[in-house]
């Protein structure tokens, strides 16, 4: 992969990670504000539970790709370490390109929910509503990144596996 894209594929993947953070930080005081109006007998917010729920699938789709970018997924390898070089690097090629081609088939059904939700109009039976393409659009962007990253670990699959990596 050339400098540049590879610097671009960086840059998105910091995008993602910072997003993520941002998410978290309203998702925490969101609750917080819910769980101390409700202690202090004051009406808390009827939309947050609704909110939260949507924004914890963003964090976990979305951040997939830069998790397994750094390896910071969990993973075992005790197995895998005590392999010859080639098996390891067979590993890892079979592991990029199941990775991409499981992300693209969770990317394209997700691509129909959300799309299937925008043609007839659905939303969130509650009192806020949500319409459901948007949390349904989460899905296929974040498992397309993820089956990039897994692409892009397919084509760099030399690299012997160690502690903490897949």
């Amino acid at each position: 992969m050339s400098k540049a894209l590879s610097f671009l594929w960086s840059r998105i993947l910091d995008a993602t990670q910072l997003t993520c953070c941002g998410v978290l930080v309203l998702m925490v005081l969101t609750t917080g504000y819910d769980t101390i109006a409700r202690y202090l007998g004051m009406q808390p917010t009827n939309w947050s539970t609704e909110v939260n729920s949507f924004l914890i699938v963003y964090v976990t789709a979305i951040s997939a790709a830069a998790i397994l970018r750094s390896h910071q997924h969990i993973s075992i390898t005790f197995f895998a370490e005590k392999l010859p070089a080639g098996v390891q690097a067979f590993i890892r090629l079979a592991e990029g390109l199941l990775g991409c081609l499981f992300s693209l088939l969770i990317a394209w059904h997700g691509f129909f929910m959300a799309y299937n939700a925008y043609l007839y109009d659905e939303t969130v039976s509650s009192s806020f509503g949500t319409p459901l393409v948007y949390p349904y659009a989460i899905i296929p962007i974040g498992f397309l990144l993820l089956a990039i990253q897994f692409l892009l670990n397919a084509i760099n699959f030399r690299a012997p596996i160690k502690a903490g990596e897949t």
